[in-house]
C-alpha cells in the first residue's frame, strides 16, 4: 500500500513528534486535535525542533520549509477520511481511545489501516470497537519521537499480515527501526521499563536512597542515559501510573502494583516535566 497522506490524531508530545517524522520522510500529514490551540502548539513544537536542526547544520532552511508545508492542521476528525493511514496518539485513556476509534471507523474508508500509539492498552480491545479488526494495529513510537529510533509494532489477535507488513514498512520509511510484539499488556517496552521505574519509586518511597542517588546508580552503574525517576518525569507520572494500572489489571500480579508514592504525586497534579513538578522541579 502506497501511503501518501498520513493522519495523526493528537498534536501533543507524541503526536507532533510523529507528524514531524512523517513529514520529514516526504509524506503529507494531517495533524488533528480537538482545539486549534492544541494543534498550533504542536506545530510550534515541530517548527522549533526543525529550526534547531537548521542551526546545527543538519538540514537547510529550505528543507525545513518543505517539511512544514507538508503538515496541515485540523480540528475536525472527519478530515481523517482523506488519509491513507491513521495513527491515534491521544492521551493514554482507554475510554477516550475507544471513542476515537469508533469515530474513525465511521469516518475513514473501510480499507484504511487505523493504528494506535498506545503504551499499554491491548490492541484487541481497541480493535473490538471497530468493524475492521484486521486493520487495527499498534504503532508505538518512543519519546522523544524525532530522536528515538524504535517503533514497537503490535499486532492484535485479528490483525492481518497485510496490515502488519504495511505498518512495518511505513516505520522503516519514517527512518525508524521496527520491533514486533504480541498483544499483551505493556507489550515489550513498557512491560520491561515500567516495573523498573516503579521499583525505583519504591526505593524512594522506602528511603533506600534519595532521588539523586537512585538516578546516579542507574546512570553510572547500569549505563542508562538518564535515571528512572528523571525518565518518569519526562514520560509523565500520570502516563506511568496509567500504564502500570493497565499492566496490573491485565495480569493481576502484585509485582506490577503501582507504588503508592506514584499515585500520591499524580493525585497532587505533579505529573513531571510537563507540569513543572514531579520527582524533580522544573523552572
Amino acid at each position: 500500500m502506497d501511503i501518501k497522506k498520513f493522519g495523526v490524531v493528537g498534536a501533543g508530545q507524541m503526536g507532533n513528534g510523529i507528524a514531524q517524522v512523517a513529514a520529514m520522510s516526504g509524506v503529507d500529514v494531517i495533524m488533528n486535535d480537538i482545539k486549534s490551540e492544541f494543534v498550533e502548539r504542536g506545530l510550534a513544537t515541530i517548527t522549533k525542533n526543525l529550526s534547531r536542526s537548521v542551526d546545527k547544520g543538519k538540514m537547510t532552511a529550505e528543507e525545513k520549509d518543505a517539511v512544514l508545508k507538508r503538515i496541515r492542521t485540523s480540528t475536525d476528525l472527519k478530515d481523517m477520511a482523506e488519509a491513507d493511514f491513521v495513527v491515534e496518539a491521544a492521551t493514554e485513556n482507554e475510554t477516550l481511545k475507544f471513542q476515537i476509534f469508533r469515530d474513525l471507523d465511521k469516518v475513514c474508508p473501510e480499507n484504511i489501516i487505523l493504528s494506535t500509539n498506545t503504551s499499554s492498552i491491548p490492541i484487541g480491545r481497541i480493535a473490538a470497537q471497530t468493524k475492521r479488526p484486521d486493520k487495527i494495529i499498534g504503532m508505538h513510537f518512543m519519546n522523544p519521537v524525532p530522536v528515538m529510533k524504535l517503533v514497537e509494532v503490535i499486532r492484535g489477535i485479528a490483525t492481518s499480515d497485510e496490515t502488519f507488513k504495511t505498518t512495518w514498512e511505513l516505520s522503516i520509511k519514517f527512518g525508524k527501526t521496527p520491533a514486533s510484539s504480541e498483544d499483551y499488556p505493556g507489550f515489550i517496552a513498557n512491560r520491561v521499563l515500567m516495573p523498573m521505574i516503579n521499583e525505583a519509586i519504591f526505593c524512594l518511597y522506602q528511603g533506600v536512597g534519595t532521588k539523586e542517588d537512585i538516578d546516579t546508580v542507574m546512570k553510572l552503574g547500569m549505563n542508562h542515559p538518564m535515571g528512572p525517576l528523571a525518565l518518569a518525569d519526562l514520560i509523565g507520572l500520570d502516563t506511568c501510573l496509567a500504564i502500570m494500572e493497565t499492566i496490573y489489571d491485565g495480569f493481576k500480579d502484585s509485582k506490577y502494583r503501582p507504588c503508592p508514592l506514584l499515585r500520591k504525586y499524580v493525585e497532587a497534579g505533579w505529573f513531571g516535566k510537563k507540569t513543572g513538578r514531579g520527582f524533580y522541579e522544573y523552572k
